[in-house]
């Protein structure tokens, strides 16, 4: 049985979609609360579903665990309730990794490429636990994330009890099906289609770095089904333990996705630039692209799909067709 926390979630449900297929039992640890959060699970539902807080106690009479997915979080980047954040993004992930390491199962969980901060150059995109002692994240998300790599880092140091098999992934840009309920955090790819689908110009922040141009801000954007080959990847190869970066290693612009997301509607390229909202100044990250080289060289060889081509299948497979789930 495999334990997927946030398994109702956008890069949760897509995992846990795949796990199914492979035929594999699951438990999904999350709350569906209102609205259509439940419509990620709706094709292929769970053995189980309990709530954050039952999870101590369904792990105390649990059938074998054979993994535990951990990409249950706040994530937002705007995120303001610090006690809420810790318990959910450090606390939690600190409890299911002693569990583990007690219990020898497995644990993959996600970090976030958040943790990078103001990082604005490529070699500074460096993964693996030698590399994160200097990182300064811009906001509270990025800083939880970055304090349980720390403390995972400290824990093997002090050569305490680890999980058999452990894996952070720094996750980059993602985009794809499954994410419609994640308001204000929902993917530039999702919010650009839906100004085109109301009529109007796809609206983008403009530069708030001098000397950049408007539009020439750039992430690594990686489709949420790449996301899922490299964690089903890790799942394969149980020798392999480590915190990689999880993108696609190509920096592209806002611009460059704008354009993407208007081919692949059928649209003129109607591109507005608005101010950048107060809140966000000082915590925008205008430069990311991952390093790949650590997940490459411990044998991951599949190719990332081209972020023209992840927004085709995104829109014409998906958000053409009424939002339609996995």
């Amino acid at each position: 049985m495999i334990i997927v926390t946030g398994g109702a979630g956008f890069i949760g449900s897509c995992l846990h979609a795949a796990l199914r297929q492979r035929g594999l039992r699951t438990v999904v640890v999350d709350r569906l609360r209102e609205g259509v959060k439940w419509r990620n699970l709706a094709s292929h539902a769970p053995d189980q579903i309990i709530t954050p807080e039952a999870l101590p106690s369904f792990l105390e009479t649990a059938p074998k665990i054979e993994a535990v997915f951990h990409m249950g979080a706040i994530s937002a980047t705007t995120a303001r309730d610090g006690d809420l954040v810790w318990s959910t993004n450090v606390a939690l992930s600190q409890f299911l990794w002693r569990w583990c390491a007690k219990n020898d199962v497995r644990m993959i969980y996600a970090s976030s490429a958040a943790t990078y901060g103001a990082a604005d150059q490529s070699e500074m995109f460096r993964d693996g636990l030698d590399a994160i002692d200097h990182l300064k994240p811009l906001n509270l998300y990025g800083w939880s994330k970055q304090v349980f790599d720390l403390w995972v880092k400290r824990e093997l140091e002090a050569e305490h009890p680890a999980p058999p098999q452990w894996a952070g992934l720094k996750f980059f840009n993602v985009y794809g099906p499954n994410e419609y309920h994640k308001g204000s955090m929902i993917s530039v790819v999702k919010v650009k289609y839906d100004d085109l689908q109301r009529g109007a110009a796809a609206r983008l922040f403009k530069s708030d770095v001098p000397g950049m141009a408007d539009g020439q801000q750039k992430r690594d954007f990686i489709w949420v089904g790449d996301v899922v080959n490299v964690m089903l990847w890790l799942f394969d190869h149980p020798d392999v333990s480590g915190l990689f970066n999880c993108g696609t290693g190509v920096a592209r612009s806002y611009l460059d996705l704008a354009h993407a997301v208007c081919d692949a509607a059928h649209r003129a390229r109607d591109v507005e630039f608005v101010e950048m909202p107060e809140k966000l100044r000082g915590q925008y990250q205008s430069f990311t692209c991952a390093d790949m080289s650590r997940l490459r060289q411990a044998g991951y060889d599949a190719p990332f799909t081209s972020l023209e081509d992840g927004i085709r299948q995104y829109v014409r497979d998906y958000l053409s067709r009424a939002e339609s789930n996995l």
